[in-house]
Parts: structure tokens; C-alpha cells; sequence
């Protein structure tokens, strides 16, 4: 973990603070001045600030349900930054695992622990997310298909991951991808002709997004876990 990360999740500081007091020489790491902001430490590293060793709060693990017309940012922009939902101490702390355009509904995580989240969003852990979606036109007959073999997005020249695909009605389906390309959805489906009207995230790994529209809980241990990741 980097130093100024550490410092912040073991004091009241924010993050400009924390520089602001490694770089002015207050911060020991094993009885040494460090004053790179960006100096990796351990949790076995002694740290201490004005003499007071410091301790690391745990990891925090989180699952939001995204409204339509938020952004997953920490900042507002053209629409409202679905930081503003989070009722807690830090929040600024947390990351995102994977965004959601601003139109894009569902399951959002959000954490502090960037080796967890790491290992949810890279392809080679093959974490799978799901996502039900509303076509404007009747779904083809072999885009399940199409979608298993991997298909060619625009401007791209490397094929997506074999996807899943679950017709649910005439234009609406379930998609499973385990990797997140730019606008993947939406371009896949761009690909074979159709456009999507909605896009609604409701699983990533085996965890289920399961608390109302606009509220959000901590994640239970078995949840943490990611036994869905292949490791």
C-alpha cells in the first residue's frame, strides 16, 4: 500500500493532508524519515506520526444499486456523482470496481482494497458479469452463438471472450461477459446489427445485487471471498 494511502486510512486525514505531513518529514517508517508520498509499505512496517504508531482500518467492501443518470465518479459532472448515496465516514477512500456508463443501472462495488478489486476487473481472474438487457430489435436467431465463438468490435482487431447469452423475450436477454471492454455491451450488440434501449448490471462473480435502487450494504464474508475468480 502506498504511504499516503496508508496514512489516510489509519488518521482523520484526507489525502492532500497526508502529503502535506510525509513530505514535512512528520511520518517514520521503522524509525526512518520517509517523505515519498508513493513509498510502499507492509503491514508488518512499524509507522508512526508524531511518535503514535499508526494502524490500517480494515478493508471496506460494498455493493451499490446505480440509478440511471449517475455517474461513477467521485466528482459531479453532467449528472450526479453516485458518491452523494454514500453514507459513511471516508467514502472518498473507496474505488470503483468496474464502471457504469451514466445511463447504466445495477450492481456497482465499491472498496478500498485495490488487490480485491484488481482481481475482479482484470481478464486473466475471469470474474463473469451479468447484465439483462433491453434490445430495440428481436434478438437473432444465432447471436448466442456469434457471442459464444467471440466477435470483433469496432475499431478493435483482438476478438471479445466466448460470452454467454440467455434469451429472457423476444428483446430481452441475459449477458455474461468475463472481461470489460469500452462499451462492450452496447458495441457487441452494435456488432450483430441491434441496438441496446437499457442496460441493467445484476451479478459480478457470484455476487448478487440484492438492496433497492439508489441504497447500499456491506459485503458479508463469503461475498469477499471470490470464490467465483479463478485464482
Amino acid at each position: 500500500m502506498r504511504l499516503d494511502k496508508f496514512i489516510c486510512r489509519s488518521t482523520a486525514l484526507d489525502r492532500t493532508q497526508a502529503r502535506a505531513t510525509i513530505t514535512a518529514g512528520q511520518v517514520y517508517v521503522n524509525n526512518i524519515v520517509i517523505t515519498d508520498i508513493a513509498k510502499q509499505v507492509h503491514e508488518n512496517n512499524q509507522i508512526t506520526l508524531e511518535g503514535q504508531p499508526l494502524v490500517a482500518r480494515p478493508a471496506r467492501y460494498l455493493m451499490f444499486n446505480k440509478p440511471a443518470g449517475t455517474l461513477c465518479s467521485h466528482k459531479d459532472g453532467a449528472y450526479p456523482s453516485i458518491f452523494n448515496w454514500l453514507t459513511m465516514d471516508e467514502s472518498a477512500e473507496l474505488h470503483l470496481v468496474g464502471r457504469l456508463d451514466a445511463d447504466t443501472t445495477g450492481l456497482v462495488l465499491l472498496t478500498d482494497d485495490g488487490h480485491w478489486s484488481y482481481q475482479l476487473t482484470h481478464p486473466n481472474y475471469g470474474c463473469s458479469k451479468t447484465y439483462r438487457v433491453q434490445l430495440r430489435d428481436p434478438l437473432a436467431a444465432n447471436t448466442a452463438q456469434v457471442f459464444s465463438q467471440g466477435l470483433t468490435l469496432q475499431g478493435e482487431t483482438k476478438l471479445t471472450l466466448p460470452a454467454q447469452l440467455q434469451q429472457v423475450g423476444a428483446k430481452e436477454v441475459r449477458l455474461t461477459i468475463t472481461e470489460g471492454r469500452f462499451h462492450q455491451v452496447k458495441r457487441m450488440f452494435a456488432a450483430v446489427g441491434n441496438k441496446v434501449v437499457s442496460l441493467h448490471r445484476e451479478q459480478i462473480g457470484k455476487i448478487c445485487l440484492d438492496v433497492p435502487v439508489g441504497k447500499w450494504r456491506y459485503l458479508t464474508q463469503d461475498e469477499i471471498n471470490n470464490d467465483s475468480v479463478k485464482l
